[in-house]
Protein backbone atom coordinates (compact mmCIF):
# COMPACT_ATOMS: atom_id res chain seq x y z
CA UNK A 1 0.00 0.00 0.00
CA UNK A 2 2.57 2.34 0.42
CA UNK A 3 6.39 1.76 -0.46
CA UNK A 4 9.02 4.83 -0.35
CA UNK A 5 11.67 4.36 2.25
CA UNK A 6 10.88 4.05 5.73
CA UNK A 7 13.05 6.22 8.80
CA UNK A 8 15.11 3.15 9.58
CA UNK A 9 18.02 5.15 9.81
CA UNK A 10 16.75 6.40 13.07
CA UNK A 11 15.46 2.79 14.06
CA UNK A 12 18.37 0.70 14.06
CA UNK A 13 21.96 0.98 12.12
CA UNK A 14 22.50 2.90 9.62
CA UNK A 15 21.82 0.56 6.49
CA UNK A 16 24.69 -0.21 4.07
CA UNK A 17 24.70 1.34 1.09
CA UNK A 18 23.62 -1.62 -1.04
CA UNK A 19 20.96 -2.66 0.84
CA UNK A 20 19.45 1.42 0.29
CA UNK A 21 19.57 0.58 -3.20
CA UNK A 22 17.62 -2.78 -2.62
CA UNK A 23 15.03 -0.14 -0.73
CA UNK A 24 14.81 2.18 -3.81
CA UNK A 25 14.77 -0.46 -6.24
CA UNK A 26 11.68 -2.26 -4.23
CA UNK A 27 9.74 0.89 -4.35
CA UNK A 28 9.91 1.74 -7.13
CA UNK A 29 8.86 -1.54 -8.23
CA UNK A 30 6.09 -1.61 -5.80
CA UNK A 31 4.87 2.37 -6.37
CA UNK A 32 3.82 2.51 -9.33
CA UNK A 33 1.54 -0.67 -8.78
CA UNK A 34 -0.12 1.15 -5.85
CA UNK A 35 -0.53 4.33 -7.69
CA UNK A 36 -2.40 2.61 -10.87
CA UNK A 37 -4.92 0.94 -8.24
CA UNK A 38 -5.49 3.92 -6.31
CA UNK A 39 -5.80 6.01 -9.75
CA UNK A 40 -8.59 3.76 -11.46
CA UNK A 41 -10.07 3.18 -8.04
CA UNK A 42 -13.43 0.77 -7.75
CA UNK A 43 -12.77 -3.20 -7.91
CA UNK A 44 -8.78 -2.90 -8.47
CA UNK A 45 -8.24 -0.74 -5.81
CA UNK A 46 -10.17 -3.00 -3.33
CA UNK A 47 -8.25 -5.79 -4.90
CA UNK A 48 -5.52 -4.34 -3.76
CA UNK A 49 -6.48 -4.16 -0.33
CA UNK A 50 -7.84 -7.01 -0.24
CA UNK A 51 -4.76 -8.54 -0.86
CA UNK A 52 -2.56 -6.14 1.52
CA UNK A 53 -5.67 -7.09 4.33
CA UNK A 54 -4.60 -10.94 4.17
CA UNK A 55 -0.57 -10.23 4.08
CA UNK A 56 -1.08 -7.64 6.66
CA UNK A 57 -3.24 -10.69 8.88
CA UNK A 58 -0.56 -13.03 8.84
CA UNK A 59 1.82 -10.62 9.68
CA UNK A 60 -0.32 -9.22 13.16
CA UNK A 61 -1.32 -12.92 13.41
CA UNK A 62 2.72 -13.92 14.04
CA UNK A 63 3.38 -10.43 16.04
CA UNK A 64 0.13 -10.89 18.43
CA UNK A 65 -0.48 -14.48 18.57
CA UNK A 66 2.31 -16.18 18.05
CA UNK A 67 2.03 -17.89 14.71
CA UNK A 68 2.07 -16.99 11.18
CA UNK A 69 0.23 -20.14 9.62
CA UNK A 70 -3.32 -19.50 7.89
CA UNK A 71 -5.26 -21.64 10.64
CA UNK A 72 -3.97 -18.77 12.95
CA UNK A 73 -5.00 -15.49 10.52
CA UNK A 74 -8.26 -17.60 8.86
CA UNK A 75 -10.46 -15.31 10.87
CA UNK A 76 -8.63 -12.33 10.65
CA UNK A 77 -8.29 -12.18 6.81
CA UNK A 78 -11.63 -13.47 6.25
CA UNK A 79 -12.84 -10.51 8.01
CA UNK A 80 -10.61 -8.07 6.51
CA UNK A 81 -11.62 -9.05 3.08
CA UNK A 82 -14.97 -9.71 4.05
CA UNK A 83 -15.24 -5.59 4.91
CA UNK A 84 -12.90 -4.75 1.71
CA UNK A 85 -15.55 -6.09 -0.13
CA UNK A 86 -18.60 -4.37 2.08
CA UNK A 87 -17.31 -1.07 1.99
CA UNK A 88 -16.03 -1.48 -1.98
CA UNK A 89 -19.98 -1.91 -2.31
CA UNK A 90 -20.60 1.65 -0.72
CA UNK A 91 -21.51 -0.11 2.65
CA UNK A 92 -19.06 1.55 4.94
CA UNK A 93 -21.16 1.00 7.80
CA UNK A 94 -22.26 -3.06 7.50
CA UNK A 95 -17.93 -3.63 6.67
CA UNK A 96 -17.42 -1.89 10.21
CA UNK A 97 -20.27 -4.44 11.74
CA UNK A 98 -18.49 -7.33 9.78
CA UNK A 99 -15.55 -6.12 11.50
CA UNK A 100 -17.15 -6.06 14.68
CA UNK A 101 -19.14 -9.25 14.47
CA UNK A 102 -15.42 -11.14 13.23
CA UNK A 103 -13.81 -9.62 16.93
CA UNK A 104 -16.89 -10.78 18.65
CA UNK A 105 -16.03 -14.43 17.45
CA UNK A 106 -12.68 -14.45 18.34
CA UNK A 107 -12.67 -12.35 21.59
CA UNK A 108 -15.31 -15.37 22.37
CA UNK A 109 -12.80 -18.28 21.31
CA UNK A 110 -9.57 -16.56 23.44
CA UNK A 111 -12.20 -16.47 26.58
CA UNK A 112 -13.06 -19.84 26.07
CA UNK A 113 -9.22 -20.95 25.61
CA UNK A 114 -8.61 -18.37 28.13
CA UNK A 115 -5.93 -16.44 26.31
CA UNK A 116 -5.40 -12.82 26.70
CA UNK A 117 -8.18 -10.91 24.29
CA UNK A 118 -6.24 -7.51 24.09
CA UNK A 119 -4.34 -8.82 20.82
CA UNK A 120 -7.38 -9.72 19.20
CA UNK A 121 -8.79 -6.58 20.24
CA UNK A 122 -5.64 -4.65 18.56
CA UNK A 123 -5.56 -6.90 15.80
CA UNK A 124 -8.74 -6.36 14.28
CA UNK A 125 -8.84 -2.31 14.85
CA UNK A 126 -5.42 -2.04 13.50
CA UNK A 127 -6.89 -3.82 10.17
CA UNK A 128 -10.21 -3.03 9.67
CA UNK A 129 -10.40 0.34 10.31
CA UNK A 130 -7.54 1.95 8.26
CA UNK A 131 -9.17 -0.44 5.20
CA UNK A 132 -12.71 0.81 5.31
CA UNK A 133 -11.26 4.57 6.02
CA UNK A 134 -9.12 4.12 2.90
CA UNK A 135 -11.90 2.92 1.01
CA UNK A 136 -14.82 5.41 1.74
CA UNK A 137 -12.21 8.36 1.30
CA UNK A 138 -11.72 6.95 -2.29
CA UNK A 139 -15.11 6.39 -2.89
CA UNK A 140 -16.10 10.17 -2.77
CA UNK A 141 -17.34 10.85 -6.28
CA UNK A 142 -15.35 14.34 -6.61
CA UNK A 143 -11.92 14.35 -4.39
CA UNK A 144 -11.70 10.95 -3.82
CA UNK A 145 -8.72 10.23 -5.51
CA UNK A 146 -7.19 13.48 -4.68
CA UNK A 147 -7.14 12.42 -1.21
CA UNK A 148 -6.08 9.15 -1.76
CA UNK A 149 -3.37 10.31 -3.39
CA UNK A 150 -2.66 13.28 -1.00
CA UNK A 151 -2.10 11.48 2.42
CA UNK A 152 0.36 8.83 0.12
CA UNK A 153 2.02 11.74 -0.94
CA UNK A 154 2.00 13.00 2.83
CA UNK A 155 3.32 9.74 4.46
CA UNK A 156 6.00 9.00 1.80
CA UNK A 157 7.21 12.56 2.75
CA UNK A 158 7.31 11.82 5.96
CA UNK A 159 9.27 8.38 5.55
CA UNK A 160 11.92 9.84 3.40
CA UNK A 161 12.73 13.07 4.94
CA UNK A 162 12.45 11.21 8.34
CA UNK A 163 14.83 8.84 7.04
CA UNK A 164 17.82 11.10 5.75
CA UNK A 165 17.12 14.07 8.86
CA UNK A 166 17.40 11.08 11.33
CA UNK A 167 20.61 10.17 9.25
CA UNK A 168 22.58 12.78 8.72
CA UNK A 169 21.31 14.91 11.83
CA UNK A 170 21.32 12.28 14.45
CA UNK A 171 20.23 14.38 18.19
CA UNK A 172 18.08 13.07 20.72
CA UNK A 173 16.13 9.79 21.03
CA UNK A 174 12.17 9.94 20.68
CA UNK A 175 10.89 7.06 22.62
CA UNK A 176 14.41 4.79 23.29
CA UNK A 177 12.67 2.11 24.93
CA UNK A 178 10.12 1.44 21.93
CA UNK A 179 12.58 2.29 19.31
CA UNK A 180 16.30 3.27 20.25
CA UNK A 181 17.74 5.05 17.05
CA UNK A 182 14.71 7.14 15.96
CA UNK A 183 15.27 11.15 16.67
CA UNK A 184 13.57 14.04 16.81
CA UNK A 185 15.28 15.28 13.98
CA UNK A 186 13.96 12.34 12.11
CA UNK A 187 10.66 13.62 13.62
CA UNK A 188 10.85 17.26 12.43
CA UNK A 189 12.34 16.48 9.35
CA UNK A 190 9.41 14.10 8.42
CA UNK A 191 7.04 17.24 9.34
CA UNK A 192 8.87 19.30 7.12
CA UNK A 193 8.83 17.25 4.30
CA UNK A 194 4.65 16.32 4.61
CA UNK A 195 4.14 20.21 4.91
CA UNK A 196 5.94 20.84 1.86
CA UNK A 197 3.81 18.18 0.21
CA UNK A 198 0.58 19.21 2.09
CA UNK A 199 0.38 22.27 0.91
CA UNK A 200 0.45 21.84 -2.82
CA UNK A 201 -2.75 20.10 -2.63
CA UNK A 202 -4.97 23.44 -2.88
CA UNK A 203 -3.16 23.98 -6.34
CA UNK A 204 -3.83 21.03 -7.33
CA UNK A 205 -7.38 20.63 -6.77
CA UNK A 206 -7.94 24.81 -6.82
CA UNK A 207 -9.75 24.87 -3.50
CA UNK A 208 -8.44 25.06 0.14
CA UNK A 209 -6.50 26.44 2.71
CA UNK A 210 -2.75 25.80 2.36
CA UNK A 211 -1.88 26.73 5.80
CA UNK A 212 -4.62 24.78 7.37
CA UNK A 213 -3.22 22.25 5.12
CA UNK A 214 -0.17 22.71 6.85
CA UNK A 215 -1.18 22.30 10.25
CA UNK A 216 -3.13 19.27 9.44
CA UNK A 217 -0.04 17.90 7.78
CA UNK A 218 1.91 18.34 10.94
CA UNK A 219 -0.78 16.79 13.27
CA UNK A 220 -0.86 13.72 10.51
CA UNK A 221 3.33 13.21 10.97
CA UNK A 222 2.63 12.82 14.95
CA UNK A 223 0.07 10.39 14.16
CA UNK A 224 1.97 8.71 11.43
CA UNK A 225 5.12 8.36 14.03
CA UNK A 226 2.91 7.26 16.43
CA UNK A 227 1.36 4.08 13.99
CA UNK A 228 4.87 3.61 13.74
CA UNK A 229 5.96 3.25 17.21
CA UNK A 230 2.88 0.57 17.73
CA UNK A 231 4.08 -1.25 15.27
CA UNK A 232 7.47 -0.71 17.06
CA UNK A 233 6.32 -1.78 19.81
CA UNK A 234 4.46 -5.44 18.26
CA UNK A 235 7.66 -6.39 16.96
CA UNK A 236 9.55 -5.87 20.14
CA UNK A 237 7.35 -8.08 21.99
CA UNK A 238 7.66 -10.68 19.92
CA UNK A 239 11.72 -10.58 19.29
CA UNK A 240 11.81 -10.00 15.69
CA UNK A 241 13.11 -6.94 13.63
CA UNK A 242 11.02 -7.15 11.19
CA UNK A 243 7.28 -7.96 10.82
CA UNK A 244 8.03 -10.11 7.47
CA UNK A 245 10.35 -10.53 4.28
CA UNK A 246 7.69 -9.68 1.90
CA UNK A 247 9.64 -6.87 0.36
CA UNK A 248 13.65 -6.79 -0.23
CA UNK A 249 15.30 -4.35 1.66
CA UNK A 250 11.94 -3.27 3.24
CA UNK A 251 11.08 -6.15 5.38
CA UNK A 252 7.18 -6.88 5.77
CA UNK A 253 4.17 -5.12 4.80
CA UNK A 254 3.09 -4.12 8.00
CA UNK A 255 6.64 -2.02 8.05
CA UNK A 256 5.42 -0.13 5.16
CA UNK A 257 2.00 0.18 6.37
CA UNK A 258 2.35 1.26 9.43
CA UNK A 259 2.15 5.18 9.61
CA UNK A 260 -0.20 5.07 6.77
CA UNK A 261 -2.76 2.55 9.19
CA UNK A 262 -2.81 6.36 11.97
CA UNK A 263 -3.07 8.79 8.92
CA UNK A 264 -6.30 6.88 7.11
CA UNK A 265 -8.14 6.75 10.66
CA UNK A 266 -6.94 10.74 11.48
CA UNK A 267 -8.08 11.14 7.85
CA UNK A 268 -11.15 9.61 8.49
CA UNK A 269 -11.56 10.98 11.67
CA UNK A 270 -11.22 14.47 10.12
CA UNK A 271 -13.88 13.73 7.16
CA UNK A 272 -16.47 12.86 10.15
CA UNK A 273 -16.24 16.23 11.78
CA UNK A 274 -15.51 18.51 8.58
CA UNK A 275 -17.91 16.94 5.70
CA UNK A 276 -18.71 13.70 6.61
CA UNK A 277 -21.41 13.79 2.98
CA UNK A 278 -18.22 14.38 0.95
CA UNK A 279 -15.30 13.08 3.42
CA UNK A 280 -12.27 13.80 0.59
CA UNK A 281 -13.06 17.22 1.00
CA UNK A 282 -13.75 16.83 4.34
CA UNK A 283 -9.79 16.51 4.91
CA UNK A 284 -8.41 18.75 2.27
CA UNK A 285 -11.26 21.78 2.18
CA UNK A 286 -12.10 23.78 5.18
CA UNK A 287 -13.71 27.19 5.74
Amino acid sequence: MTAPMKDTATEGPAPAGGDLGTRVLSALVLAPVVLAAVWFGGWLFAALLAVASVLMALELSALLFGAASLRKAALLSFTAVAAVALASAGLAPAALAAGAAGLAFALAARSWTREPLWPAAVAYSYLILPLVALIWLRADPDLGLAVVVWLLAVVWAIDICAYFAGRFIGGPKLAPSISPKKTWAGLLGGMAGAVVVAVAAPIWIGSGSAVILAFIAAGLTILEQAGDFAESAMKRRAGVKDSGTLIPGHGGILDRVDGLVTVALGAAILALVNNAAHPAAGVLIWP
